[in-house]
This record gives C-alpha cells, sequence and structure tokens, in this order.
C-alpha cells in the first residue's frame, strides 16, 4: 500500500475551503454592500467651513426634526458630477439635502456649485477629509440618510444613479420621509 504525502492533500484541500468561504460570501444578502458602524448611531460633526457662496452647514441642521440626506462629493470626482443631476432632482422634491465637499479645492468647489447648479441647502468644506473619516467615508461620493434628531438612518456608497440607486437609496429614503 503507498502512502499518500500531506503536500499532495494539503494545497487541494485549502483550496476547497477558501472556495467554500468565498461562495458564502457571494451568497449572503447585500454581498457588496460594507456594513457602517453609524448606522443607529448620532452623526458625526460637520465641518466649521463652508463652500464659497453657500450657506454653512451646522449640528444643528441634522436635528430640526426633518430628514436630511448628507452627500459627500467633491468636484474632481466624475462619479459625483454623473449623480449630480439626481441631487437636484431630490432638491426640487423638497428633499433636504445637504452638501460635504471634500479633499477639493475651494475655487473648484465653488465654481462647480455655481456652473451646474447647487442641489445643497446648506454645505461642508472638509479640504483635508477629516470629517469624512468621521463618517466613514472611503470614496467620494457617499450618501447618509439622517433622521431629524441627528441618527445616520442609512449609509449609501456610489452614485445615486441607475437602479441600485432606485432599488436601494430611494425606497430607504422614503421610508425615512414616512416616519
Amino acid at each position: 500500500m503507498a502512502k499518500v504525502s500531506p503536500l499532495l492533500i494539503i494545497p487541494p484541500a485549502v483550496f476547497a475551503a477558501l472556495a467554500g468561504l468565498f461562495f458564502a460570501g457571494l451568497m449572503r444578502d447585500n454581498a457588496g454592500e460594507i456594513p457602517s458602524t453609524l448606522v443607529g448611531q448620532q452623526a458625526p460633526g460637520v465641518p466649521t467651513e463652508h463652500v464659497a457662496g453657500t450657506e454653512q452647514l451646522t449640528d444643528a441642521d441634522l436635528r430640526t426634526g426633518d430628514v436630511t440626506v448628507v452627500n459627500f462629493w467633491a468636484s474632481w470626482c466624475p462619479p459625483c458630477r454623473a449623480e449630480h443631476p439626481n441631487l437636484l432632482a431630490l432638491q426640487a422634491d423638497g428633499v433636504r439635502v445637504a452638501g460635504i465637499n471634500f479633499r477639493d479645492a475651494a475655487d473648484d468647489a465653488s465654481t462647480y456649485l455655481i456652473e451646474d447648479d447647487n442641489p445643497f441647502f446648506a454645505t461642508g468644506f472638509d479640504p483635508r477629509g477629516r470629517i469624512a473619516i468621521d463618517w466613514g467615508v472611503t470614496a467620494p461620493p457617499e450618501t447618509f440618510i439622517v433622521d431629524g434628531n441627528g441618527t445616520v438612518l442609512f449609509r449609501y456608497i456610489g452614485p445615486l444613479v441607475a437602479s441600485d440607486y432606485e432599488q436601494r437609496f430611494l425606497p430607504e429614503l422614503e421610508k425615512a420621509l414616512a416616519n
């Protein structure tokens, strides 16, 4: 009887185990979604500066009793530009949309809002991205739904466009506005 070397068995066993883990990860609900530790928590602070030509966003703005959408964006970000028409549509529908511009040049941010219309009732300016870190933002755009008491209800990573926006973000916004 020939002995089989463990070196021949270990690599296929490790491969099978990893393949099983990856497959299980793909089959879970919302496989591409990164969970946010902020959901259910009070919203972090907002920048003390704002984009020139806009109103200053304050912590009190997130606690007015009304639902607020907080959008992290940058003028240099192509996906941010792609979602811009939907932000304008939300504003036109009466949704309170606040914008926090980060890792951007002040003049570029201001010019962008002047040239492409401003969907935000107020803005914050975070040139170093420190406030974005507090919110857990990984890259622009990211959008949060905050209830009238300042509690984060939902985090959306990526541009507010296409079917994902319609199937994931809008139902969460409707649910927040209904409460």
